[in-house]
């Protein structure tokens, strides 16, 4: 039996406490294939298919797998997305570590998610706000979203299936779904409400700014100081 035990950093130990027991997990962009490594040495699952687009990370994620005694019970796929992984193989499907444009093409090039009741794990550095908005109206819902903060900064885990979505709010958009009740919502919208501000500001400095754009921008940063407000009303702090 393998003793070495490996341990997660907080982002992706939230990802990991989203896996159901039993999961077929599929891990898009494995990079170092330490996921899917933990949850096959706790036991919560008891096989895993790593795929990422690079030969490079995809050999590490295979030393991985076997410096931690799981490399038996995890596929290697070297392909972009989930191109090369067939849709009986999953079940939970995590896709993490990269921008929210790059989560979108992904799924959207795999038309197989809306059906059979795949569970997403989504986890964007950027963009996490068009990634919202495109799975509401790309028919799937947001069934639940968590934050987490490692190394100084705040990130969302959201999971995913298909199903129809009532349109968005701004606010839901930006920041979140169901996170009022989070410890970190207050931090991460005001952070949020700190970039809109930055953006629109950038864009009234460029030549022929957009002033519809601009004020759109504004709208949705009011929106959101009055959902903190609520927050702190509500002593979620």
């Amino acid at each position: 039996m393998n003793e070495k035990q490996l341990q997660l950093q907080p982002r992706l130990q939230c990802i990991a406490d989203c896996v159901p027991s039993g999961a077929r997990l599929a891990d898009v962009g494995t990079d170092h294939g330490y996921l899917p490594a933990y949850l096959l040495q706790s036991g919560r699952i008891t096989h895993a298919v790593a795929s990422d687009i690079n030969a490079a990370p995809l050999d590490h994620a295979r030393r991985t797998a076997e410096a931690y005694g799981v490399s038996e019970r995890m596929d290697f796929r070297l392909c972009a997305g989930l191109n090369a992984i067939a849709p009986d193989e999953a079940d939970t499907v995590a896709v993490a570590g990269m921008g929210g444009e790059t989560i979108i093409n992904i799924l959207n090039a795999a038309p197989w998610l809306k059906s059979g009741g795949v569970r997403l794990l989504l986890q964007p550095m950027t963009k996490a706000e068009l990634l919202r908005r495109w799975l509401a109206e790309a028919g799937f819902r947001i069934v639940s979203e968590r934050l987490v903060r490692d190394k100084g900064t705040i990130y969302t885990v959201m999971e995913a299936r298909a199903g129809a979505s009532a349109p968005l709010t701004n606010a839901e958009a930006w920041c979140g779904v169901g996170l009022e009740r989070d410890p970190l919502y207050g931090e991460y919208a005001r952070e949020r409400i700190r970039k809109l501000e930055e953006a629109a500001a950038g864009i009234r400095r460029g030549r022929d700014a957009d002033e519809t754009l601009i004020a759109s921008m504004e709208s949705d940063a009011q929106e959101l100081r009055q959902k903190v407000k609520e927050w702190e009303n509500a002593d979620c702090t």
